[in-house]
């Protein structure tokens, strides 16, 4: 997916990043530990993007996370997102995710059994582990097995994962399921 541009922005959990084309947003960044750190990453990804002035339906998006990661309630499905170079089975696994309310979870399984393919929770935590997209693909709301906090990639790890539901009014004890 190619970038157009990309900005990094303040949160209630650091600094995030935010990169986007002509198709809409292309990858999300959480924090990384500082700005700077952030902003060399998203270049590093996106090397002949700049950083720049997000358009109008970005700069939404980034009001909608910065909300979102206050504790307000916030949908992100409004996000557009550009799945140009996503695979199919990411797509659908996406998809879901996205459908899943802030403070709410599915497991694995629950994904896999949605997608009409129970069995397949690992190819779906793979999946998840590969998006691009974090927090408007909310994978910090899929969760192992009984409500186990497993499987994170963003930067902190399952903590960031617990912070973020804790957030969003989910019990880091008991994980509501939807």
């Amino acid at each position: 997916m190619t970038a157009q541009g990309f900005a990094v922005f303040g949160t209630a959990i650091g600094h995030c990043g935010i990169a986007w084309g002509e198709g809409g947003v292309v990858g999300v960044r959480l924090p990384d530990g500082s700005a700077g750190l952030t902003r060399a990453r998203l270049h590093a990804s996106y090397p002949d993007a700049a950083e720049t002035e997000p358009p109008e339906p970005v700069r939404q998006a980034i009001a909608d996370i910065v909300a979102l990661l206050r504790g307000e309630s916030r949908d992100l499905l409004q996000i557009p997102l550009d799945l140009g170079g996503v695979p199919d089975f990411h797509r659908r696994v996406y998809e879901i995710a996205r459908t899943i309310p802030p403070g709410k979870t599915l497991t694995y399984g629950d994904v896999a059994s949605r997608l009409g393919m129970p069995g397949s929770a690992q190819a779906v935590g793979r999946a998840l582990g590969r998006n691009p997209f974090p927090i408007v693909v909310p994978c910090h709301r899929v969760l192992g097995a009984d409500g186990k906090m497993v499987g994170f990639s963003a930067p902190g790890g399952v903590e960031t994962k617990r912070r973020m539901l804790v957030i969003e009014g989910a019990r880091a004890d008991e994980p509501t399921l939807f």
